[in-house]
């Protein structure tokens, strides 16, 4: 039985996100994600209005007049949220902390997946996959992740997203939208992406904070890393100390987007000291356009 906090947070951030999917994101959840691909059906004679591009030309050519190939919807999606549950979660300098953003998004992405009918699964890493959940529909199916990512201890505090990465592609064979929510802090994933990217949509949501890409000049401050429980005293009025962490932490952040935009992929930036809603919205009306572009 669930303790009385854990069964009140559950229902608060049940309360809070089923109110945003109800109100903005079921809809254009569904536009974008209204499943996994689609299938031939039959075909029929062209109609005026018809795209052109739907034109069968072999059946076309062998009866002398247009025929169209007609599709079906492949309507069932899976959906999987791949969380990382590692020490640098546990940061934030302005109200939030990253782990309680990624709670609430991946509430959000649970929950509207599940008014449209889809699966929706969950795996939490750290520098392993601590733990993984097999997709399935139904609201005590959302229910659950929620109360799994506000219960959840981590063994680890280290992070490893290719290996969580290599995990998911071996454990899911049926294609899926993969959202990877992490603030990406770790060594080279890219093959394993690129290798994930082969069998599912993966969309990669990043976590930041102002203080990951910035030093304020405040004097000498003591660093302490989460994850290795390393602590360095820096001078943050030394202007080539700024100079060096803020370069070095835009390069990486780059890179990172740059990696994204080579694969093709629909990556999302939230802040911690911004709302979640605006990057999502701005990630729906992105894919919206490039459907209907027929990209």
């Amino acid at each position: 039985m669930l303790p009385v906090e854990v069964f009140r947070q559950v229902r608060q951030v049940h309360i809070r996100t089923r109110r945003l999917v109800d109100g903005i994101f079921a809809g254009e959840y569904h536009s974008v994600f209204k499943g996994c691909g689609i299938e031939f059906a039959e075909v029929r004679e062209y109609m005026p209005g018809d795209d052109i591009r739907t034109i069968d030309w072999n059946v076309t050519a062998r009866v002398g007049q247009p025929f169209v190939k007609q599709y079906v919807e492949e309507r069932e999606l899976t959906v999987m949220l791949l969380v990382d549950m590692s020490a640098s979660g546990q940061f934030g300098t302005v109200s939030r902390l990253k782990s309680e953003i990624a709670t609430e998004l991946s509430a959000v992405i649970a929950l509207s997946a599940i008014t449209n009918n889809d699966k929706v699964g969950l795996a939490l890493f750290t520098d392993k996959v601590e733990r993984f959940i097999a997709p399935q529909k139904g609201k005590n199916r959302a229910l659950r992740l929620i109360r799994e990512l506000l219960t959840f201890k981590p063994e680890s505090k280290g992070t490893d997203i290719g290996g969580a990465m290599e995990y998911l592609h071996t454990v899911t064979h049926r294609r899926a939208v993969v959202f990877v929510i992490s603030d990406f802090f770790g060594d080279s994933f890219d093959k394993p992406l690129r290798l994930l990217h082969k069998r599912h949509d993966v969309i990669p949501v990043c976590l930041v904070d102002r203080r990951d890409m910035e030093l304020p000049a405040v004097g000498f401050m003591r660093l302490h890393d989460l994850e290795s429980g390393q602590e360095v005293l820096v001078d943050t009025d030394s202007a080539a100390v700024r100079a060096h962490f803020n370069g070095s932490r835009r390069k990486a952040a780059e890179d990172r987007r740059r990696m994204f935009r080579s694969m093709g992929l629909d990556s999302i930036d939230v802040h911690t000291d911004e709302t979640y809603i605006r990057p999502l919205m701005r990630f729906f009306r992105r894919r919206e356009r490039r459907l209907g572009e027929g990209r």
